[in-house]
């Protein structure tokens, strides 16, 4: 399995000969020059995970990509492309198969936030193949948790819906063998770098962390 971080909460995760996109929102790289996709996964609604602006252009760059959503954002996604799409609908305990990967919902709602923010919903996902690392991005909630340890855990590390305290329990609990930081566009590089002291000075027992915010892609 090959990440690479291209901002906040998008990963580009080849494994098994597909190329799977998470995520790719507002606060994102360029995703738009990349090609040759498999399939597109989309946590929920939200901007910084879904971009209006670009999604358009991904799905020309890549034609023949399948789109699994959280069915809330299924629905929406003619509105974020102006062009009518057919999504594959992915809850928790839902199964999807990409080639020779499989494809896992958790979830059903965002985070709270505050009480003038509807709880969208959210689907995380579970990546898995034959002989490969399992990673696990959770999206924008750390309610879930999968059935079997997971290898990766892509790691949420500041937003308006959780705090440090929160990010730590969340980790502790899902105890994966390697952590990779994402949803980190609203810290500064500082104050990034005080999120991952606590990350690393709390992580379990056997539980490293793979920082690639330089874009470095990550081989596990």
């Amino acid at each position: 399995m090959r990440l690479t971080h291209l901002g906040h909460a998008c990963l580009l995760v080849e494994v098994a000969g597909t190329r799977l996109l998470v995520d790719p929102g507002n606060l994102s790289a360029d995703f738009t020059t990349l090609s040759g996709l498999d399939a597109i996964l989309l946590t929920h609604q939200h901007a910084d995970h879904v971009d209006p602006d670009r999604f358009g252009a991904l799905l020309t760059a890549n034609p023949t990509a399948s789109i699994l959503a959280e069915p809330e954002t299924a629905d929406i996604l003619h509105d974020v492309s102006s062009r009518e799409i057919r999504a594959i609908r992915i809850s928790g305990g839902d199964v999807e198969r990409v080639g020779e990967v499989t494809v896992t919902g958790l979830g059903s709602l965002h985070a709270f936030n505050h009480d003038g923010v509807r709880r969208c919903g959210n689907t995380g996902f579970v990546v898995s193949a034959p002989d490969e690392p399992m990673l696990f991005h959770p999206g924008d909630a750390y309610d879930a948790t999968p059935e079997h340890r997971v290898d990766i855990l892509a790691l949420p590390l500041s937003a308006p819906w959780t705090a440090v305290r929160d990010t730590l329990d969340f980790m502790a609990r899902i105890a994966p063998r390697t952590v990779v930081p994402v949803h980190d566009a609203l810290l500064s590089t500082a104050g990034r770098e005080g999120y991952l002291m606590h990350v690393r000075g709390s992580a379990p027992d056997g539980t490293s962390i793979q920082d690639l915010a330089d874009g470095t892609p990550y081989v596990a």
